[in-house]
């Protein structure tokens, strides 16, 4: 219930954040013509789309599990930042476009105004303080899709940054600085939509964990007093969260109950590490001699 509020109430957060910037590009943009500034109101533009998918992608991974999604809906959560990635690489291209054609064509328009320095000073504290509380409840909540909206709110200071250099330099008389600042802009919102598509690749298609979780998942293993060994120990992401399975090596001489015992432990202990969500833990006798050094089991 808890992550269920506060994913949801970032989401809300995002949305209105993007919606009044939207606004304050867009009169900042009408009244100096700057490339720059216009840029940016795409780039919020596109954000607002984005923060609309992901309130509504949220709003769903926060469902309580059902019969048909016994494990709950959080593994709908990479298909989310998927869309956001999409949008944020069709805004860049957009930006990218725009401001090639605008160079080709010689024509750099007015000179930008202090609305126009004003409001990308604003937006680069405002994304500053996004961007540190978003990663915060996305680390908090093991939330890909948070985390790509962090990630997006990161750029944008940096984007934002870049277009107030060139709003700076046409005023000072380089006009040119100001279609310039418009492609590190695209580059920057392109940059962004590769780093959540590669994030969430690796959600998707099952792969490894971290080597550190993955010595961590095998020392917890290895500390337990009764197990002697281990070996097959497969750690993957299943969605945002890691499925994790194991054989595990004890005296072949233990009763069932004994063997049940240690399971038990295992499966409680491993599931206590927040990235982790099944455990499958095999007890085999360890005269069967199937144990492997720690160094050597598979990761």
């Amino acid at each position: 219930m808890e992550r269920k509020r506060a994913v949801r109430r970032v989401g809300a957060l995002v949305l209105a954040a993007n919606l009044a910037l939207v606004a304050a590009k867009g009169a900042a943009w009408w009244a100096t013509g700057s490339l720059a500034v216009g840029s940016e109101a795409i780039n919020s533009l596109a954000d607002v789309a984005y923060s609309l998918v992901v309130l509504g992608g949220l709003y769903l991974t926060t469902q309580p599990p059902d019969f048909k999604h016994p494990h709950g809906h959080e593994r709908i959560e990479p298909f989310v930042s998927l869309v956001v990635a999409l949008g944020v690489l069709a805004a860049g291209g957009a930006v990218l476009w725009q401001a090639t054609t605008t160079v080709a064509a010689g024509d750099y328009g007015p000179t930008p105004g202090l609305p126009a320095v004003g409001v990308l000073v604003g937006t680069a504290v405002a994304k500053y303080a996004l961007y540190r509380y978003v990663l915060g409840v996305a680390a908090d909540h093991r939330s890909p899709a948070l985390r790509a909206t962090a990630l997006d709110n990161r750029n944008d200071i940096l984007t934002a940054s870049a277009a107030l250099v060139g709003v700076l330099g046409s005023a000072t008389g380089y006009p040119v600085l100001d279609p310039l600042a418009a492609f590190v802009v695209a580059a920057g919102i392109l940059h962004t939509g590769y780093e959540i598509v590669r994030d969430n690749v690796n959600y998707l298609v099952g792969a490894a964990p971290p080597a550190d979780l993955r010595e961590q998942i095998l020392g917890r293993a290895l500390d337990n007093p009764d197990v002697e060994g281990a070996h097959d120990v497969v750690a993957h992401y299943v969605g945002p969260e890691i499925d994790v399975s194991l054989h595990v090596e004890v005296e072949g001489e233990m009763t069932l109950h004994e063997a049940h015992d240690i399971e038990t432990d295992l499966i409680l202990d491993l599931e206590s590490i927040p990235e982790v969500d099944d455990v499958f833990v095999h007890v085999d006798p360890k005269e069967l001699g199937e144990w492997k050094d720690a160094d050597t089991a598979p990761e």
